[in-house]
């Protein structure tokens, strides 16, 4: 007589049931990280602008700058290029323009649309992170905390993991 546990079970790709909550646990460890680095990295932000004392934009507006940079997009591209994931993207948009930190235009061939593109002031706030990002990149080599290959392995794990999920949204929902 044989009793079966879930460690003794083999899923049809011939995981074991073990490995399997093995990987999801990591999975979700996995998810909690990228959560907190984000958060952490919105911090980041937070305390270089409260050092240099700029004060009226928050983190989420500063990293949308930095990553509009020099083009000019509309609301819709800055989420389909991947810029932007927040819901308020059009509130943001409209506080940067009200401050100055970015220009708007309305296109001539559809009036719905309105293109936006840096000012002045907007590029020195892109100047800051960039000079922020730069030392980061720096520090993680100085340090020892990752030399090329680690970051380019992370970034090619991440990738694939969106690429997942994102087919998941397209094809699946």
């Amino acid at each position: 007589m044989s009793i079966h546990t879930d460690l003794d079970v083999t899923r049809k790709d011939g995981m074991s049931a073990a490995r399997s909550a093995a990987f999801m646990a990591s999975y979700l460890d996995a998810l909690t990280l990228v959560e907190r680095l984000h958060r952490l990295l919105l911090d980041v932000i937070k305390d270089e602008f409260e050092r240099v004392g700029v004060l009226e934009i928050n983190a989420v507006q500063a990293l949308l700058l930095f990553n509009v940079g020099d083009n000019e997009v509309t609301a819709g591209e800055l989420k389909t290029r991947g810029y932007y994931q927040g819901s308020n993207v059009s509130y943001n948009l409209k506080k940067l323009v009200d401050m100055g930190y970015m220009h708007h235009e309305r296109s001539e061939i559809d009036r719905r649309s309105v293109r936006v593109r840096l000012t002045e002031k907007g590029r020195g706030v892109r100047v800051v992170v960039s000079k922020l990002f730069a030392a980061h990149s720096e520090g993680l080599v100085d340090r020892g905390v990752l030399d090329q290959t680690g970051i380019e392995d992370i970034a090619t794990a991440l990738r694939r993991v969106e690429r997942y999920w994102t087919e998941q949204i397209r094809y699946i929902y």
